[in-house]
């Protein structure tokens, strides 16, 4: 009874990084771990894979004797891999009693509208895998509150489309300060608590300015009706309304599913990491089969009271050494001023 993770996010949310140093720490802890590469695009791999599906097709080839673009051909690859399944069927044989990581393409739309990759991860689940779908997206998003709303209804959208065991994951947990404050505590964005409070967040700086009038229609359309006035002496009020109507609907689908959560993760620190497999243990049946207790993460976190503690070593603190900086440099100017 082979497990696998299914890893799963939009291009440079860290899969690959995840991979390699969720295959470092699992074998640390005792674990046969094999990772497989499903990214034909993917030829600079910081591990070594068991599987490469580059082997079988690779996207740069797949442009040149085809003609098509990055987006089209990795259809393609996704859809030659779906056909000739029997390649990687082959392969995982010789991988029995593993645990295995399928490092996975980032491009939305194979997930959102292809078939391929569904039909993989079904027929690899055929094989008696257990599988859970880790999907990652950058923790940065909850800087901006349009983006982290985006995000959210991507996730969903992802278990819903492909009705396979999830956890979500914020990766590059330390970085997000350095794309701005949040503006609630990090348990809100990881819960998934009322989302309306963005609401009042959204950032519209990147709302066009409109000629002519804001007024709408009685379809809730904008009126044009261009004068004299300089464009930029209006706001964009009309598009703002509609930008906030279109969150609000999007609020609405995420809330009626109520599937959301989200995990804190640095790749580097050992009890993000831990917290993350345990959750996956849970989601694929490890924690309750008979292989070696020692290598399956048992221990019972109440991790919503550890959210705060991440918070603190990663985001707060961060905070702290910026403001000790700043402090620093502000008594070396006064300093400076007055000849000392």
């Amino acid at each position: 009874m082979p497990f696998a993770q299914m890893v799963l996010g939009p291009p440079g949310s860290g899969k690959t990084t995840y991979c390699n140093g969720m295959q470092q720490f699992l074998r640390a802890n005792g674990r046969d771990v094999a990772v497989v590469n499903m990214d034909p695009a993917n030829e600079q791999l910081p591990y070594e894979p068991a599987i490469d599906i580059c082997d079988l097709v690779c996207l740069e080839t797949v442009m040149e004797d085809l003609g098509l673009g990055p987006n089209g051909g990795l259809v393609y690859c996704m859809d030659y891999i779906d056909h000739n399944f029997d390649w990687l069927e082959e392969r995982l044989k010789t991988l029995q009693g593993k645990y295995i990581l399928f490092d996975f393409p980032g491009q939305v739309e194979l997930y959102t509208h292809e078939q391929s990759v569904y039909n993989i991860l079904h027929k690899i689940q055929r094989l008696d895998y257990r599988i859970t779908v880790v999907h990652l997206v950058d923790a940065h998003h909850c800087t901006d509150s349009a983006k982290f709303i985006s995000v959210v209804l991507l996730s969903l959208s992802s278990m819903v489309r492909l009705e396979l065991p999830h956890v979500n994951v914020l990766s590059k947990i330390d970085l997000m300060q350095q794309y701005g404050r949040l503006a609630f505590n990090l348990e809100f964005y990881t819960d998934v608590l009322d989302l309306r409070y963005l609401l009042d967040r959204l950032d519209q700086s990147h709302l066009p300015q409109q000629a002519g009038s804001d007024e709408e229609d009685e379809n809730g359309n904008m009126r044009l009706d261009v004068d004299d006035e300089e464009p930029s002496a209006r706001a964009p009020s009309a598009l703002a309304a509609k930008f906030r109507r279109m969150n609000e609907a999007l609020i609405d689908v995420v809330e009626d599913f109520s599937l959301v959560s989200f995990l804190p993760l640095q790749i580097e620190d050992g009890e993000c990491l831990q917290r993350v497999i345990q959750a996956i243990d849970k989601a694929n049946g490890f924690v309750f089969t008979s292989v070696d207790w020692n290598t399956a993460v048992v221990k019972d976190y109440a991790f919503g009271d550890q959210v705060p503690d991440v918070q603190e070593r990663f985001i707060d603190g961060a905070d702290g050494e910026q403001d000790a900086l700043a402090m620093r440099k502000e008594l070396q100017r006064v300093a400076r001023q007055s000849g000392l």
